[in-house]
């Protein structure tokens, strides 16, 4: 079964896909064949009607209509085009469905609980557009039971990790996406994970709004490198409440956005020039994830998104955690870059197998949950491929062929 997997994450910068066959092994095993990958830009107009809407501004239901149809609409595009590109290799196979995460725009938490979650990107658009079948709304369920709804990542991360468990070896994949977060797997016990607190969020909301700066996010850690750390600064940003809080837990943009960063200059009275600015929130990232790691008792880190491609903050997480293996997925069979819209075909192969999608060591759900609704192809159907009473033992990953498009992040 092929699925295509899309998701545009906390920094909502572009939208990733990934084609994944699925094929169960007789030896009990899942193999995924990542047959494309791509990264495709949002429009600028659209991610800058995005940004002016995401907390803490105040929007009405209009703005949030229109978002989730433009926003579906340009999952769509991306879709079509994924399959048409996957269409036109030689020997390529049909695609069975598709597993869309959308946009998250609101993550509710109170008092560290979770209270509902909200993903943009109307499915019936992609479903419309590909004659697909599209599974979306994935994180609900989970916390309906109770959960966080996040990370959703370590169904794929405990299954990629196992060997390492299984030798012996406290490991964990690190996701720097807009926010870093954790899946630690460790040997006789369940796996664990959390949103540290921001990767890329605040550096890119400090880009993105400076008139000067080249581009909306810092290219190659070019900024960064360019800076010095404001002390003062820095002890400000790492007094946050939330680092003390106990996982399971979650956050997103609702906390961590440029009117964070705003306050916490005025409170530490600094107005630090642009490259000052990101040396001091790389810093941040790097403290906080390595403060994690150490937590953790972790040997091995395996480390995906946007962020690996940040030699400065790479760099700085090698210096702060020595004796503490620092290595990416790409090593394991799974490009760092498309990690997670790997992780969302997976879950959509789960959904339709009847397996559950959520770990609740994870999230704190009160048990696993099979994640999303799904909306049906154009002519009604839905793949009906006989439900599974057990996940596979292991899951191992191939690439085949090219990757698509890229962003340059």
């Amino acid at each position: 079964m092929r699925i295509l997997g899309m998701i545009s994450g906390t920094s909502h910068d572009a939208i990733d896909a990934a084609i994944v066959a699925f094929t169960a092994g007789p030896d009990g095993v899942l193999a995924g064949r990542i047959e494309y990958t791509a990264a495709a830009p949002y429009p600028p107009e659209l991610r800058a009607r995005l940004i002016a809407a995401l907390p803490p501004a105040p929007v009405g239901f209009d703005v949030a209509c229109e978002l989730d149809t433009l926003i579906g609409q340009a999952f769509a595009a991306v879709a079509a085009d994924a399959l048409a590109a996957h269409a036109a290799r030689p020997g390529a196979g049909p695609v069975d469905a598709i597993c869309s995460h959308g946009q998250t725009v609101f993550h509710w938490v109170e008092q560290g609980t979770a209270r509902g979650t909200l993903q943009v990107g109307q499915p019936a658009w992609i479903a419309e557009a590909t004659g697909l079948p599209v599974i979306s709304d994935v994180r609900a369920a989970d916390v309906a039971a109770g959960g966080q709804g996040a990370p959703l990542v370590p169904v794929l991360d405990q299954m990629l990790l196992e060997p390492l468990r299984a030798g012996g070896r406290r490991a964990a994949a690190l996701n720097l996406g807009g926010i870093a977060n954790l899946t630690v797997c460790a040997p006789g016990a369940d796996p664990v994970a959390w949103d540290i607190g921001p990767a890329n969020a605040l550096i890119d909301a400090v880009v993105t709004a400076a008139a000067d700066a080249p581009g909306t996010y810092d290219r190659d850690g070019a900024l960064a490198a360019a800076g010095a750390v404001v002390p003062e600064l820095l002890a400000e940003l790492l007094a946050e409440p939330y680092y003390a809080q106990p996982a399971p837990k979650s956050t997103g943009k609702e906390l961590f956005h440029l009117g964070y960063v705003s306050g916490a200059m005025r409170r530490a009275a600094v107005a630090p020039a642009l490259p000052d600015q990101v040396a001091t929130l790389t810093e941040l990232t790097a403290r906080t994830v390595a403060d994690a790691v150490r937590a953790a008792g972790l040997s091995v880190i395996v480390a995906s998104g946007g962020g690996v491609r940040n030699p400065v903050l790479m760099g700085r997480l090698a210096a702060l955690l020595p004796g503490v293996r620092v290595t990416v997925t790409d090593e394991l069979g799974v490009p760092s870059d498309a990690k997670e819209a790997v992780a969302f075909a997976l879950i959509g192969w789960a959904t339709l197998h009847g397996l559950p999608g959520s770990v609740p060591s994870c999230t704190g759900a009160s048990g696993p949950r099979v994640l999303g609704r799904v909306s049906p192809a154009r002519d009604g159907s839905v793949p009906q491929p006989g439900r599974l009473t057990a996940w596979p033992a292991g899951v191992s990953f191939a690439a085949a062929g090219p990757a698509g498009p890229e962003p340059g992040r």
